[in-house]
């Protein structure tokens, strides 16, 4: 009962910031945009336009280290000393041993646009516009709980008859700071474009 009235409490300062526009929250920021073409539940089919992002490994030194440079590059330190606008979701993907972590550039950013990195180990590139598959799910972000969130929209995607086209990547759209019982998450896998 205490989980709940704290999570409660916690849900109204959130909408209090919300309200109030604080970049505090998810609601402050710029979000990569796309097009729900269907509903279900916690699942969601969606078309992606073509995302600029930037990008780098997790393998070597964690999430913390991966977000560090990407945060670095957002603020500054590119090859043209630009900031750039934060914006969501922080997309993650791949193994452990091959891990990565990108951000998207803000919608008017072409690839051509995203001034250089100066840390060799962040990359400038595209995803290809799409079809996506999706599943919202919340909570901290651990390997259960997104091998929960994977197994659930595989499981769905068969029901539905649809195949995947692309390994599972991960959207986390908020602020460390967000209580896990706040937080959105998704996977998302691509899947071909004549699906409903």
């Amino acid at each position: 009962m205490l989980k709940v009235v704290i999570c409660l409490a916690v849900f109204a300062v959130a909408a209090v910031l919300l309200v109030a526009g604080c970049k505090a929250t998810r609601a402050g920021y710029e979000s990569a945009p796309y097009k729900v073409v269907r509903r279900d539940g916690k699942f969601e089919v969606r078309d992606y336009p073509a995302l600029t992002l930037v990008e780098t490994s997790m393998a070597a030194e964690g999430s913390d280290g991966g977000f560090s440079r990407l945060f670095r590059f957002i603020s500054g330190r590119n090859d043209a000393s630009r900031k750039i606008a934060m914006t969501t979701p922080v997309f993650m993907s791949g193994s452990a041993a091959n891990a990565t972590m990108a951000f998207v550039m803000p919608a008017n950013m072409t690839v051509a646009q995203v001034p250089g990195p100066a840390d060799s180990s962040v990359k400038v590139r595209a995803i290809e516009a799409g079809r996506f598959a999706i599943c919202r799910f919340r909570g901290g972000r651990n390997p259960k709980k997104e091998a929960e969130a994977i197994e659930k929209l595989k499981s769905w995607l068969e029901a539905e008859r649809m195949s995947a086209q692309s390994e599972p990547m991960f959207g986390y759209f908020d602020p460390p700071w967000t209580p896990a019982c706040l937080r959105r998450n998704e996977v998302m896998i691509r899947i071909q474009a004549g699906h409903p």
